[in-house]
C-alpha cells in the first residue's frame, strides 16, 4: 500500500513526461488511470471489510471539531445502565436529538461502579454501551464516550489511576474497529486531589494506552479544576500527537447558573441572579479569548463540553446566556455540547415527551 510519504498528486499523476502528446491521447489515458484507480478501490476496501479492519482515514481534529458542533449531554443518571428495562431516555429519542438539530453525544459513563473484583468491565453494560453506540452511529451522530466517575477520580487519585487504566484499556479495545465518529474523552472533570501534575501523568498515560489500537481516533482531554479554561496553560499534551481535542466546561458566573442549588459548603446559592449585562458579556468574551489565545498558540481545537443554567434562574436570562454561549463558541469554531438532554437542567421534558421550546430555540435559534 502507497506510504504518506509516497503519495502521488493530480498533478503529478497527470503531467506529461518527455514528449507531449495529442489532447485525445491525454485524455484517454487519464480516463484510464481513474479507471484503474476505483476499480482498485473496490477490490481492496470490501477486502478490508472482510478482514474486520477499517481504511486508515485519518479525521484531523480541527475538522472533526467542526463536525461536532452542536452536541448534547445523555444518559448521566438514567436507570438504563443498572436496569435497560427501566430506561428513561429511549430508542425513539435518537431521532428526536437528530431532528432537533443536534449532531453529536456526549454519553456520560459512570463505569466504575460497573467495574467487578478483577476490575472487568460487567458485559451487560457494556451490551447496553453498544447499544447507545449503534443507535446514534444509525442516526448518523457523533458519539463522546465520556468518562464520568471524576468525583470519585478527585477523592481519591490513587483508586482512580488503576480504575481509570482499567475502563480506557477495555473500552480501546473493545472499541478499536469503531468508526472514527466514535471518540474518547478520557474523564469529565479532573478535579480534587487529581492535581494539574498528577493529571498531566495521568492523562499522557492513558493516550498511550489507547494509541495502541487507536493511533489516530481523536481524543478528548481536558486541563484540571473541572476543565477549567482558566487552567489550560498547566495542561501538558504530547506535542507530536495532534489526534487530541482540547475540551473545556463553563459554568461562570456561577452565582447566576447555580443559583438555587447547595454549594460547596452544602449551602444553597441565594436565586434571583440576572445574566445578560453589557459587563457580562464582555466578562463572557473576555474568557473566551483567554481560551482562544491558548487554542491558536497551541494549534488544539476547542470543544465545550458542558454549559447549562439552573431552571431556578429567571427564563429570560437563562435563555439569553445560552444563546450567547453558543454563538461564542460558534464564532470561534469552537463546538459545544449542552449539559443535558433530560433533568434538571434539561433541553427536553421527559413527562410531556418535548423539547423545552426556550432552550431548544436558544440553542438552535428557529429559521426565520
Amino acid at each position: 500500500m502507497m506510504t504518506a510519504a509516497q503519495t502521488i498528486t493530480p498533478q503529478q499523476m497527470f503531467a506529461p513526461r518527455g514528449r507531449p502528446r495529442q489532447a485525445g491521447t491525454l485524455q484517454r489515458t487519464r480516463l484510464a488511470i481513474v479507471r484503474a484507480l476505483l476499480a482498485l478501490t473496490c477490490l481492496w476496501l470490501p477486502a478490508l471489510a472482510l478482514l474486520g479492519a477499517k481504511p486508515a482515514f485519518a479525521i484531523d481534529a480541527a475538522i472533526q471539531v467542526q463536525q461536532m458542533s452542536g452536541g448534547i449531554n445523555v444518559l448521566s443518571d438514567d436507570p438504563l445502565w443498572a436496569s435497560p428495562a427501566a430506561a428513561q431516555f429511549k430508542e425513539r429519542h435518537f431521532a428526536v436529538i437528530k431532528q432537533g438539530g443536534f449532531k453529536t453525544l456526549r454519553v456520560n459513563l459512570r463505569a466504575f461502579s460497573h467495574l467487578n473484583a478483577a476490575h472487568e468491565i460487567d458485559p451487560q453494560w457494556l451490551k447496553t454501551l453498544d447499544w447507545v453506540v449503534a443507535q446514534a452511529s444509525a442516526q448518523r451522530l457523533i458519539v463522546v464516550l465520556d468518562a464520568q466517575d471524576d468525583d470519585g477520580c478527585g477523592q481519591d487519585p490513587i483508586r482512580c489511576r488503576i480504575e481509570l487504566t482499567a475502563f480506557w484499556q477495555q473500552i480501546a479495545h473493545h472499541f478499536r474497529d469503531a468508526p472514527d465518529s466514535v471518540l474518547f474523552e478520557l474523564l469529565n472533570e479532573p478535579q480534587g486531589q487529581l492535581s494539574p501534575v498528577l493529571w498531566n501523568a495521568y492523562a499522557n498515560k492513558l493516550l498511550g494506552l489507547i494509541r495502541q489500537e487507536n493511533p489516530t481516533r481523536n481524543v478528548i482531554i481536558g486541563p484540571a479544576f473541572a476543565n477549567s479554561l482558566h487552567h489550560l496553560q498547566e495542561l501538558n499534551l504530547p506535542a507530536n500527537d495532534r489526534h487530541i481535542i482540547v475540551t473545556i466546561h463553563y459554568d461562570e458566573p456561577l452565582a447566576f447558573t447555580h443559583q438555587g442549588a447547595a454549594g460547596a459548603d452544602g449551602a444553597v446559592l441565594p436565586g434571583g441572579v440576572t445574566w445578560g449585562s453589557e459587563s457580562d458579556r464582555q466578562t463572557l468574551a473576555a474568557n473566551f479569548e483567554t481560551a482562544q489565545k491558548w487554542s491558536k498558540a497551541n494549534q488544539r481545537p476547542i470543544f465545550l463540553g458542558a454549559f447549562s443554567v439552573s431552571d431556578k434562574a429567571d427564563p429570560k436570562s437563562r435563555t439569553a446566556y445560552l444563546t450567547a454561549i453558543a454563538r461564542a463558541a460558534e464564532a470561534r469554531s469552537w463546538s459545544w455540547a449542552y449539559w443535558q438532554f433530560a433533568g434538571d437542567t434539561g433541553a427536553y421534558d421527559l413527562q410531556t415527551d418535548h423539547w423545552v421550546k426556550p432552550i431548544l430555540d436558544a440553542l438552535h435559534p428557529p429559521l426565520e
